[in-house]
């Protein structure tokens, strides 16, 4: 059938379209095997205005793409590409589906963002509750673990225990899967136990399943945002809105950031066709390593020592001398300083006692400017948050980790419209070559 939508409704409806070219590289193809695909019924097409080549309906072209196997682009260097419609970064800057990323976290809340990510629709208002079965479930396999647990082994054994509540987790369809997302997030910060005066984590299981306050998980309005319920899981001291804002704009700013290592295992995980909860949980497992997530909880260790030694420069000769990289600092996709972290310094400098970590932060980026011109990054910014505010020095993975989940539900949801399996990399063999005999069993020295 073909497709007449849109003739003569004007360059506004032509604009959405497809070019021949566009169609071809977005189906893998020649635009040669394009017009063949026209010829077999296959695709329908119009002709564009002036008569001057074939428009096509985006929808009906990735339709064709997943049905004959699309081949993605080639990459530069041989690295690894995939298409995505989530998150471009481009000159230094980063958007999320076309929009400036930057000005989404500064005027709407971390889930109205997300829904963003997930449907291309700003909900206001949106909000995401905790379903009471797995919170509970949640609270009491987080409460079971010992007590010097980080918050990413919590974060680990929640979303396996909240995977469990749900019997429909095998529905991958997109409202199974978003319904999936809405509850898994709270749930997540949910099950964090609440930080003690004493700057230590309160749970003990205990009452697990008896909602807000009971077993250490501290008492929080059901009807606040989500930066508000995370509060109290990284610092004793109260919240106030100046604080809350940057913590809301950071879980905003850091929801995704195209395929670092942990989206493309999420992704990975989705092309298996595995369910969303085991999506999450393949990113968390990525998210741990030093030099992902757990870079911020480096940056807040220094920022620390700054402050105790009154000064940037013996920090960072100590960095330089024992060949240390001195973290919070440089980024390969940005030649000038991280946007994200830009826009966090911007809203920590209205608030008076986060002044000496912003100013160590600073003296940190000038003194290693005489060595090597490296800029800010966001985890900088999240070590000035939690220094200033008496976090735990892991605080910023946490923010990260529960921020991220959000974007890898995007990948998720993105992948799952696509040919299952289709990242099956060919291994390169450098063993030796066959045929090669037997081997012979080992006799153990007692023989």
């Amino acid at each position: 059938m073909t497709d007449q939508a849109g003739a003569g409704d004007g360059s506004e409806r032509t604009a959405q379209r497809l070019t021949t070219r566009e169609t071809a590289e977005r189906l893998g193809v020649k635009p040669e095997t394009v017009y063949a695909y026209v010829s077999r019924g296959q695709l329908s097409s119009n002709r564009a205005p002036g008569g001057r080549g074939s428009t096509f309906d985006p929808a009906e072209v990735d339709a064709l793409a997943r049905r004959t196997g699309r081949r993605e682009p080639a990459s530069p260097a041989g690295e690894l590409s995939f298409r995505t419609g989530i998150t471009l970064i481009e000159g230094d800057r980063y958007c999320f589906r076309g929009v400036d990323a930057t000005e989404l976290a500064r005027r709407h809340t971390y889930e109205e963002i997300a829904e963003w990510l997930w449907t291309g629709e700003l909900r206001t208002g949106a909000h995401f509750t905790a379903p009471r079965e797995a919170l509970a479930s949640a609270r009491r396999t987080v409460g079971a673990l010992p007590a010097h647990s980080g918050s990413t082994d919590r974060l680990r054994v929640a979303v396996v225990a909240a995977a469990a509540a749900d019997p429909l987790r095998f529905d991958l369809s997109r409202e199974a899967v978003l319904g999936s997302a809405r509850s898994l997030i709270p749930t997540l910060v949910g099950a964090l136990p609440s930080v003690d005066a004493d700057g230590t984590g309160g749970a003990d299981g205990a009452g697990a399943g008896d909602g807000a306050g009971a077993g250490g998980f501290g008492a929080v309005a059901a009807d606040a945002g989500l930066a508000h319920q995370l509060w109290p899981k990284l610092t004793a001291r109260p919240a106030d809105e100046p604080s809350l804002d940057v913590l809301d704009t950071a879980l905003g700013l850091l929801i995704d950031h195209d395929l670092a290592a942990s989206t493309l295992a999420a992704r990975v995980a989705a092309s298996a066709r595995a369910h969303p909860y085991a999506v999450v949980s393949a990113g968390l497992g990525v998210l741990e390593g030093p030099l992902h997530g757990a870079a911020s909880g480096l940056a807040h260790r220094m920022l620390a020592e700054v402050l105790e030694r009154g000064g940037a420069a013996p920090v960072v000769a100590d960095h330089l001398r024992t060949g240390r990289r001195v973290p919070g600092l440089g980024h390969r996709l940005y030649t000038r300083e991280d946007p994200r972290a830009t826009a966090l310094f911007a809203l920590l400098a209205d608030i008076p006692r986060a002044a000496p970590a912003l100013a160590a932060a600073r003296d940190v980026v000038t003194t290693t400017a005489r060595h090597a011109p490296l800029h800010a990054n966001v985890d900088m910014a999240l070590a000035v948050l939690s220094v200033s505010s008496g976090m735990a020095a892991e605080a910023g993975e946490t923010v990260f980790a529960i921020s991220r989940t959000a974007g890898w539900i995007a990948h998720a949801l993105e992948e799952y419209g696509e040919r299952p399996l289709r990242m099956r990399p060919i291994g390169q063999y450098t063993g030796p070559r066959p045929p090669r005999p037997l081997p012979g069993a080992t006799e153990s020295p007692s023989q």
